[in-house]
């Protein structure tokens, strides 16, 4: 099992930057990608941004330019780095983790997801 705990949400102003953390722990096999998704209220919870084991990074076009996603392979951390924000981010962000594991066929794909941490963009 892989457990997923976020941090860094909040209320900020427009404009504001937030950072946000991801930390994993458990048993990660063979790590395919991390990311942050977000699900603001009566909406879908949509990508916000990925990072590959390989680093590659792919970004929704509305965050690009303004956020941006790394990761710490030593402490199995995401951060999501938050600038320029605008009340339309204004929504829940959730981690989530891709790994390859061990099932009775083979491997398989496994998909953990964090609680969630909400991050509010108000004057």
């Amino acid at each position: 099992q892989v457990q997923l705990v976020e941090s860094g949400g909040g209320l900020v102003q427009p404009g504001g930057s937030l950072r946000l953390s991801c930390a994993a722990s458990g048993s990660i096999f063979s790590l395919i990608s991390m990311g942050w998704y977000r699900q603001a209220p009566g909406n879908q919870r949509e990508l916000v941004a990925t990072i590959t084991s390989g680093d590659r990074t792919n970004y929704a076009d509305s965050v690009k330019g303004r956020f941006t996603i790394s990761r710490d392979n030593a402490k199995n951390t995401v951060y999501l780095q938050m600038n320029s924000l605008k009340p339309e981010d204004t929504a829940v962000y959730y981690c989530k983790l891709t790994t390859l594991g061990p099932s009775r066929s083979g491997y398989a794909q496994y998909q953990y997801w964090g609680q969630g941490t909400q991050v509010t963009v108000s004057s």
